[in-house]
């Protein structure tokens, strides 16, 4: 017996006519989640055959957000385009069998018909007009040069029925579906054709897509009977939608999920975020208390996820819910793991931090915990890195606007500057015991330290900053606040 005869297929089959959105990436990684518990196979297929809509740059962009979010594949990426054969064949195939035919109608006609419908307010429809054109009459009107899409046969009477490893068991009427074009007159594919075929060529055994695709699903489980197939397991997922519970669109905020690596997420916070977006491990995750946990490795995905988890209704996409990821797991990240990708937001803000490897990571711990986003370092976290960095105008205003002040920091830098040794205690008694001498309050001091050193009005606590930066730099920029205008 084959061994892989049982062995789950999974896949991902975007359409590259616009980049990787939120919807998709979710389908994807639930489809990886599902493919990897299993121990099974999990096939990228990119559904090109929208000559005119589809683009390299697109594709590209799929694959790099893919990648970004962890997902690798096992088989492909395969190119729809370039399986036009098998689609061709599989349109003889139930030609032949009888389940399909030839359909002469032209487009004008058709759009005259379907306008006249409506203006009736009938349900537009093919009206199955060519259904009874015998085969040979049709050969031989295809052998004079007539072009002629290939529509599928649906049966007039009876339903159509699945169940669905989310919804459960649904039907629908074969009424209430026409027949369907499965090649274009110019041999271009329709969807439900070429999903088929593929997904048979690639045996696969779960389809998991988005709930917009359940009216798809009878008109391709009727191909597989008129071809003899044993069905996959479908899975359809409900859908994202925005805080105003419409679909989830960009007035809502980015979509793409590069979008969301250029705001500062973080792969592995927005990975968690999606996972959780419309399925729950259950009582598999429930903690002591009682509460819900929400933060999960990628191995503890793996472990957990099952169809099962899946909601039957929409979820909602919460920007502030994603920040709170993204803050927790920055938190986390080790600072040699967190550099790259500070780095490379470095490189976006055209960024050459002048301190060393060593010092870098030493700083990188000390803004974990006040950082929203990537983008945080590579803006206001900019003076722990070098000595170039921008000062916040209001900061400045609010606690450098005194000239005496800025006077009475200069003089502080210069205490600094023989001060040993120098460390969070000295440096604390130092500038305490300066106010107390000059008769100023030492928050006045802290405060305008705070801004010349950091140039914001917010971080960490002052005398970290200065062990942080180091005696040179502490003296250097206070010594320049005199000068800050």
């Amino acid at each position: 017996m084959n061994p892989d005869l049982h062995r789950t297929r999974v896949r991902f089959a975007p359409s590259p006519t616009g980049y990787l959105h939120v919807g998709g990436a979710r389908t994807a990684l639930f489809s990886w989640l599902f493919a990897r518990h299993t121990g099974g196979d999990f096939i990228l297929r990119i559904e090109d055959t929208d000559f005119e809509r589809s683009s390299d740059e697109m594709v590209t962009g799929i694959l790099d957000g893919l990648r970004w979010l962890g997902i690798d594949w096992d088989e492909g990426p395969f190119y729809q385009s370039q399986r036009l054969g098998l689609y061709t064949q599989t349109a003889r195939k139930l030609l032949e069998s009888g389940h399909a035919y030839h359909c002469f109608c032209t487009k004008e006609e058709l759009e005259l018909r379907r306008a006249t419908a409506a203006e009736s307010r009938a349900v537009p429809r093919y009206d199955g007009r060519c259904r009874s054109i015998p085969a040979a009459e049709a050969t031989q009107r295809l052998a004079r040069g007539e072009r002629a899409a290939v529509r599928f046969m649906v049966p007039r009477e009876g339903v159509t029925a699945f169940d669905d490893a989310v919804f459960g068991r649904l039907e629908f009427a074969n009424a209430e579906l026409e027949d369907f074009v499965l090649l274009r007159s110019d041999g271009i594919p329709t969807y439900h054709l070429s999903v088929v075929a593929d997904d048979l060529d690639m045996r696969m055994t779960h389809i998991l897509r988005g709930a917009d695709h359940i009216s798809n699903t009878p008109k391709q489980i009727l191909q597989y009977q008129a071809l003899g197939a044993s069905l996959p397991v479908f899975a359809h997922v409900p859908l994202i939608l925005g805080p105003d519970k419409t679909r989830l669109s960009k007035r809502h905020g980015a979509t793409s999920v590069l979008a969301y690596k250029d705001m500062g997420i973080v792969p592995e916070a927005f990975r968690n975020f999606l996972a959780v977006l419309g399925w729950s491990p259950g009582e598999a995750a429930r903690q002591p208390d009682g509460r819900d946990r929400e933060l999960f490795s990628t191995e503890e995905l793996i472990e957990m996820f099952s169809l099962n988890g899946i909601a039957h209704s929409n979820a909602v996409f919460n920007n502030d819910k994603l920040a709170w990821y993204n803050t927790e797991y920055i938190r986390a990240y080790d600072p040699a793991r967190l550099l790259p990708l500070i780095e490379e937001e470095w490189r976006h803000a055209q960024y050459q931090p002048t301190r060393s490897r060593e010092e870098i990571l030493a700083a990188i711990p000390l803004l974990q915990q006040r950082a929203r986003s990537l983008k945080d370092f590579a803006s206001t976290f900019l003076a722990y890195f070098g000595d170039e960095f921008a000062m916040d105008p209001a900061a400045v205003e609010k606690f450098l606007g005194d000239a005496a002040v800025r006077s009475l920091l200069t003089e502080l830098g210069q205490r600094y500057a023989t001060l040993e040794p120098f460390t969070e205690a000295s440096t604390e008694q130092t500038l305490r015991e300066f106010a107390a001498e000059k008769g100023v309050k030492a928050g006045a001091l802290i405060n305008g330290a705070r801004v010349a050193l950091t140039g914001q009005g917010v971080a960490p606590s002052l005398f970290t900053v200065m062990l942080c930066l180091g005696r040179e730099r502490v003296v250097q920029r206070l010594q320049a606040a005199k000068q800050i205008a």
